[in-house]
């Protein structure tokens, strides 16, 4: 089986990337990794990418946007362009794909993703995870926010299982522009806020704390779960590790509880 991975990514986070894309390498039982990133001109560390999947044995496929691709889409400096990216990934990526994973670059792959792969989703656009806590106010108060009702939960769209033949029959880039221009004072974090409020009613729910773990809240995974959720569980079962919001491993004043989990495979990444 042939495993596709999408990111989307500029210069300064290739390093990131790198982390991210050989963790999923390292773990993953598939082992024909495409990886399609996409950008808007090819970015100036293309060689340096070429290389490193290359002595991966990963085969890259570089997305061009292209400059002219959203000069007509609705953008300020806090809606930037590409957060039209990962919303309209399937106008650029290859017709005859009909799978791909969304990743963001700030995660660590722990364990074999093929399960999350393999999930069905002959009747969903995507399947991604919540990170909303067991209460149900703030699921309410997205739901009001963006004017979503049928959506079981918000979704944090950093892991993104698409299902791209009826991603290409449903997702238009009309209702997305349409969307922002009504709703754009409302949006907090915009492309999230747009995938949840048009397609969360489409999306499987997968379980946060295998595919998309949230560094941040450790301690309430830990309470969730009766304190089952410890580190040792995450290291044998969590397939995706997300360093979400400011706070991230690469930065000297880090101090998490995966710190050390993180620096490990940016070492090992130098070897590459």
């Amino acid at each position: 089986m042939t495993l596709n991975l999408l990111f989307s990514i500029d210069d300064g986070y290739l390093d990131q990337f790198k982390v991210t894309l050989y963790s999923v390498q390292q773990n993953t039982s598939l082992k024909d990794i495409h990886v399609y990133l996409l950008q808007k001109t090819q970015l100036d560390r293309h060689e340096e990418i070429l290389v490193f999947c290359q002595n991966l044995g990963i085969n890259y496929h570089p997305v061009i946007i292209g400059e002219k691709a959203f000069e007509d889409a609705p953008t300020t400096d806090r809606y930037p362009e590409t957060i039209y990216y990962r919303l309209l990934a399937h106008e650029y990526l290859p017709d005859d794909l009909d799978k791909i994973l969304y990743l963001d670059a700030d995660i660590l792959c722990l364990n074999d993703l093929r399960t999350l792969y393999e999930v069905d989703l002959t009747n969903y656009l995507y399947a991604a995870a919540s990170h909303t806590s067991d209460s149900n106010i703030p699921d309410l108060v997205n739901k009001l926010r963006l004017g979503n009702f049928e959506a079981e939960s918000y979704y944090n769209s950093g892991v993104l299982l698409m299902n791209l033949d009826l991603i290409r029959q449903q997702v238009k880039r009309q209702d997305i522009l349409d969307y922002i221009e009504k709703k754009g004072r409302l949006l907090l974090l915009p492309d999230q806020d747009v995938f949840n409020a048009l397609y969360g009613h489409k999306t499987y729910q997968i379980p946060d704390q295998i595919y998309n773990y949230d560094a941040r809240y450790n301690v309430l995974y830990f309470a969730r779960s009766s304190g089952l959720w410890n580190l040792d569980w995450v290291i044998e079962h969590t397939v995706f590790l997300h360093f979400c919001g400011r706070d991230k491993p690469w930065k000297a004043d880090y101090r998490g509880r995966y710190a050390a989990l993180y620096k490990h495979y940016q070492q090992q990444v130098k070897r590459v």
